[in-house]
């Protein structure tokens, strides 16, 4: 081949690879414009305050006077504190019993509404919604008149027709706990309801109709097909249930109000945290209480996901 002819190729393949490359260079610096909001966003509103907690929890800082190093003395201020344990067991009874029965309830529901002779489905699936997205002084209103310590409230009403006699709702140590908790599962059984009923009507029907020509009857359809598909939601509520529990705050407040924040009975993590930093302007013990809230939320999460994925796991050994 003459040289010339081949520098000339040799050339025009150059040129080509080139092209190709600055090509490819254009579309990932595009692709990576995209989506830089998002992570400049994040960064600014996100990942900055975390790392700033980080750092501000073994400072002593006020919010106004430089901040001094201060080690671990504000996590041994607020472990050595009974008030603090006393927010982690109210926060702990609460999430419980407000975070349990409505797992429980919200397959129940959503097993029901996706009933084929059910009747007015869309009108039963919006109203179970409603509280979820039911403004929170609405929510504080309505229950403020069920759960008041009068005795003519309805709640205490309907008690004394069962012949109990009337609770003092707001002022004593359980019934604040209790009406707490049933502010925390009205609110949210409905959120997890339609996630269980997107979950169910995911799963085909074949498996069903299979189950019926085999004899299997509704309770045994439930248990051997629809819990064990249901797994990946049920995973994703108990954990999401999980984080939501133990960052409790809107509802202890709104329902006590301004003594919210002076009452030992219900006072939860979050709260502790916000009285630190907002009330008594120590804002290092206050960050170090959200450190401490991370790793328990990091360690009970991990533990309900983990009993949660034995859900429709096949047992061995003839079991």
């Amino acid at each position: 081949m003459d040289p010339v002819k081949a520098n000339t190729v040799t050339n025009k393949v150059k040129v080509r690879k080139k092209r190709y490359r600055s090509e490819a260079k254009k579309d990932m610096i595009s692709g990576y414009l995209y989506i830089a909001p998002f992570f400049i966003i994040f960064a600014i509103i996100g990942l900055y305050p975390v790392l700033f907690s980080i750092y501000l929890g073994f400072q002593k800082w006020n919010g106004l006077s430089p901040m001094t190093f201060a080690g671990l003395d504000n996590f041994k201020v607020v472990l050595t504190d009974p008030l603090f344990w006393k927010s982690v067991y109210n926060t702990i009874v609460m999430g419980i019993m407000g975070t349990a029965p409505q797992l429980v309830f919200g397959i129940i529901f959503a097993y029901l509404l996706n009933l084929a002779f059910l009747k007015f489905k869309n009108f039963f699936r919006v109203t179970i919604f409603m509280p979820y997205i039911t403004s929170m002084v609405a929510v504080a209103l309505i229950f403020s008149v069920l759960f008041s310590d009068h005795e003519s409230s309805l709640v205490n009403y309907v008690l004394s027709l069962a012949g109990l006699d009337p609770v003092n709702w707001g002022s004593s140590e359980w019934g604040t706990k209790i009406a707490i908790s049933i502010m925390v599962f009205w609110r949210w059984v409905g959120y997890n309801t339609i996630i269980y009923l997107a979950g169910i009507q995911s799963i085909p029907n074949d498996l069903y109709e299979a189950a019926t020509i085999d004899g299997a009857n509704k309770f045994q359809q439930l248990r051997f097909i629809t819990m064990p598909m249901l797994k990946p939601f049920i995973v994703l509520t108990v954990f999401t249930s999980t984080v939501g529990a133990l960052q409790l705050f809107s509802e202890p407040t709104v329902f006590l109000g301004t003594s919210a924040f002076t009452r030992d009975e219900a006072m939860t993590i979050v709260m502790y945290l916000y009285r630190d930093a907002f009330k008594l302007q120590s804002f290092g013990t206050a960050s170090a209480t959200a450190i401490i809230l991370l790793v328990l939320i990091s360690v009970f999460a991990a533990i309900n996901v983990f009993l949660t994925s034995g859900i429709g796991r096949k047992r061995r050994g003839g079991q």
